[in-house]
């Protein structure tokens, strides 16, 4: 480490480098955390965890006994003493929204999320039907969202400037789409023939919504038109990373360039043979999506029906997680039939990369996690949370500390650290060793902040 410093001092490592070297050794160096710890107030299971994305401070919970909580990670309510003089630093919760509250769920909250670009509202999907929009000062719901079924999964672009649209897969057949601004749905995705249990925004595109589904399928949406425009297909495969760009563009000058040597027309196209009939009639294949008619006229089929007719899976089960790397080029999936697939987004392919055996959950929705650098992911497999590594398939770590079937676990880029929560009711903290022991802290003076 010490190295790594001097290095940089020099100006031998670039400030970036240097960067990405410090955080790989922290997260390579995470472990069970002996000097911070979050009380959980949950009685039930937890079933989703996210840190906001504002200022990397406070986590929210939601839970099966119907409660959302938020804690503040960065400043402790208290200090206990521990073990050779050590204090641990208690993060109690701020707030906690339960049944006892006048508008609270009545049933398992399975999905809870900060609002992108603020900490002032935050929003609860429950098994009860219902998705809520909270008030962090209050603690007052704003808007209600009644749903057809029970709740899976809730999500909201961390791009969108142009929408407040909240998409929430449910048991029905049907993702819906839940606008903040009017209060309203804003309109409905068919193309799924069961239940949607997890859906996921694109990091490069506020307009591109993904979606699994109990069907085995995970159909990408633009949600501008009808109908997706993509359907992942498993026996539809590449081998290992696409490369990088620059290369490609590399190759695709050079043989630009020969091909303008030897004098070939790129802008030509060849002219595919056409197929005769009986009758000595030259009848050219129509394209996907046409129908060929009487004489000249061609019907276009909608997009929509052309959707719902692709019945391409890429999981022989339920898809129970999604989570796309932050660069939007690939993404990650996990299927009741406890497979993890990589797909390359550009071509909508299986990779083919070989993930380590892993026992996954199959009868609810898992939340899984991805470094800041998306060459780790972060699997709840049963009562323990593995590491995999996204471009090999191969097991990193194995984090081991839950006594219950872990559900969700939330990658704080902020502070390299690791939050998991399962059916133990408990939120553990996985944070990198420290070097230093902090025998002198006490409890930093601190208001909530947040944001109006």
């Amino acid at each position: 480490m010490w190295r790594e410093i001097k290095d940089r001092e020099a100006g031998k490592t670039r400030p970036n480098s240097f960067k990405n070297r410090v955080s790989s050794s922290r997260i390579s160096n995470l472990q069970l955390s002996n000097y911070k710890d979050v009380v959980s107030p949950h009685r039930g299971s937890i079933n989703s965890l996210q840190v906001d994305l504002t200022e990397g401070r406070y986590l929210l919970s939601g839970a099966s006994d119907a409660s959302a909580s938020v804690f503040d990670i960065q400043h402790a309510t208290d200090f206990e003493g521990g073990g050779e003089g050590a204090l641990i630093a208690k993060h109690k919760s701020l707030i906690t929204i339960d049944k006892q509250h006048q508008n609270g769920h009545k049933f398992a909250i399975s999905s809870a999320i900060w609002y992108p670009i603020d900490t002032g509202l935050f929003v609860t999907g429950s098994y009860d039907h219902y998705i809520k929009v909270w008030d962090t000062n209050s603690t007052q719901m704003v808007i209600n969202f009644k749903m057809p079924g029970k709740v899976y999964r809730t999500a909201m672009s961390p791009l969108a400037t142009s929408h407040m649209l909240i998409a929430a897969g449910t048991e029905d057949v049907q993702v819906r789409l839940c606008d903040i601004a009017s209060g309203a749905f804003a309109h409905t995705l068919s193309g799924h023939r069961d239940g949607v249990m997890t859906v996921e925004w694109s990091t490069s595109s506020e307009w591109v919504l993904v979606t699994g589904g109990c069907d085995g399928a995970i159909r990408f949406w633009d949600i501008r038109r009808a109908g997706c425009f993509l359907v992942l297909d498993q026996s539809q495969s590449q081998l290992g990373r696409r490369p990088p760009v620059l290369a490609r563009s590399a190759v695709s000058k050079v043989s630009t360039s020969k091909a303008l040597s030897k004098g070939q027309n790129l802008l030509g196209k060849p002219r595919m043979p056409q197929k005769k009939s009986g009758g000595g009639n030259g009848i050219k294949h129509s394209p996907l999506g046409q129908v060929p008619a009487k004489g000249y006229l061609k019907q276009r089929l909608h997009p929509g029906m052309l959707s719902s007719q692709d019945r391409a899976t890429a999981h022989y089960g339920a898809v129970t997680g999604l989570k796309i790397t932050e660069d939007g080029m690939y993404l990650l999936s996990a299927g009741s039939d406890s497979r993890i697939r990589l797909w390359d987004v550009e071509s909508g392919r299986n990779t083919l990369v070989n993930f380590e055996t892993a026992r996954l959950q199959t009868s609810k929705p898992i939340q899984l996690a991805t470094a800041q650098d998306s060459n780790l992911v972060f699997v709840p497999c049963m009562t323990s949370v593995k590491a995999f590594d996204v471009w090999s398939g191969k097991t990193y770590v194995t984090f081991r500390g839950h006594y219950e079937y872990v559900n969700c676990c939330w990658f704080s880029s902020q502070d390299q650290e690791l939050y998991t929560g399962g059916n133990d009711r408990q939120i553990l903290v996985w944070s990198p060793a420290r070097l230093i022991s902090n025998e002198d802290a006490s409890p930093a003076e601190d208001q909530d902040n947040w944001s109006d």
